[in-house]
């Protein structure tokens, strides 16, 4: 049978492509329950905030997986921003979703950015590495800390900042990392249950489609790269699941208007130029091998860790979620949000105990704001 394929026209309208893909889906042969998982934040705003989920035949389960960089982002790193802060003589910028994610500290202690920015410390958001490179020539005699949380599609362009040169008053507190070796590691366990993979529209604009091949080929599940409209995702799903059916495991591109297989040449050579890959710790997992990047040769010289005297004061539950919190789980797949103990209760956006309740990207965070409340 042909491999799947998305037979659209001009004049089809994104609704008319969407049901098009479900009517596909719901014509598929019954079979037994699929669990697919999906590994993009945006992924998973588009599946809760348009409903999707609920239009799908009984029996398949999508499950949100490691699409959050802000919530696996080392607690060690992000204590080591806070004291950078509090230090004083510094301004440390950071994207906006890190400055409320809090990390364990005994009660009266500055727990967040956000907290040291209420504390006095020069803290500041912002949305783009430009805005780092602003700053920092704004003031060239005062030091300037980027604080950098995020994957590949983060990633890319703090390596294009780095190499097309910035201030030496700038230098990069750097907490990156690569999605593909979590979902390496989730594949590798005994006891998964996954079924299929839909694999991240960004991530794959930068590094390429080929990078999932591995799902197909070493541990023969179907997996469909997806973008973040519905009918794209749609698509995607139908694929994994038409695979499945059929017995059958390969590598799909749902998202062929962005995605090429080798992905974008030049972000891929800067990210090998200025940083190399290494062992990272994944906040509340635990180190997963050669998932994250570090700056290499002449580009240490605006690495923040060697310039500034870190003194972060040592805490007793360092790596850890905060008591309670199931965030780790649910970034494994392992747990839904709603099966958290304190989502809807303890935890929520406005007063967020966890960091999958404080990013736009946390699972808890979306369904929180698709009105799934805990049951």
């Amino acid at each position: 049978m042909a491999r799947p394929r998305r037979e659209r026209g001009a004049a089809m309208s994104g609704e008319a492509e969407a049901r098009l893909w479900l009517g596909r889906i719901r014509a598929l042969p019954p079979g037994p329950p699929v669990a697919i998982m999906n590994v993009c934040g945006g992924h998973e705003r588009s599946l809760s905030m348009l409903g999707l989920r609920a239009l799908l035949p009984e029996g398949v389960r999508i499950i949100p997986g490691p699409g959050c960089p802000v919530c696996v982002c080392p607690e060690e790193d992000l204590a080591d921003a806070i004291a950078l802060a509090m230090a004083g003589g510094v301004t440390l910028v950071a994207f906006g979703d890190m400055l409320r994610v809090p990390i364990n500290a005994p009660k009266g202690e500055v727990a967040s950015l956000a907290a040291a920015r209420a504390a006095g410390a020069d803290v500041r958001p912002i949305a783009a590495p430009q805005d780092a490179v602003a700053i920092a020539r704004a003031a060239p005699s005062r030091p300037v800390v980027f604080f950098v949380a995020g994957f590949e599609t983060t990633t890319a362009p703090v390596a294009a900042m780095l190499a097309e040169g910035v201030p030496d008053n700038l230098s990069v507190l750097l907490a990156a990392r690569l999605t593909w070796p979590a979902v390496a590691m989730l594949l590798a366990e005994e006891d998964n249950a996954l079924d299929a993979l839909v694999a991240p529209g960004h991530v794959a604009t930068v590094m390429g489609a080929e990078e999932w091949r591995f799902v197909a080929e070493r541990h023969a599940l179907p997996v469909a790269v997806a973008g973040f409209s519905a009918e794209s995702l749609l698509a995607a799903i139908y694929s994994v699941l038409r695979q499945k059916r059929e017995g059958r495991a390969f590598l799909d591109n749902c998202y062929p208007e962005l995605v090429r297989p080798e992905g974008n040449p030049t972000a891929r050579r800067l990210l090998d130029e200025v940083m190399e890959v290494t062992d990272a710790a994944w906040r509340g997992i635990g180190v997963i091998p050669r998932s994250g990047f570090a700056l290499r040769g002449d580009w240490r010289a605006h690495d923040a860790r060697a310039r500034h005297v870190i003194a972060a004061p040592p805490r007793r539950r360092a790596g850890e979620m905060p008591p309670g919190c199931d965030c780790a789980s649910v970034v494994l797949g392992r747990r839904q949000p709603d099966q958290c103990r304190l989502y809807g209760r303890a935890c929520t956006p406005r007063h967020p105990v966890g960091p999958c309740m404080v990013s736009d990207e946390g699972a808890c965070h979306i369904w929180w704001q698709a009105g799934i409340r805990a049951h």
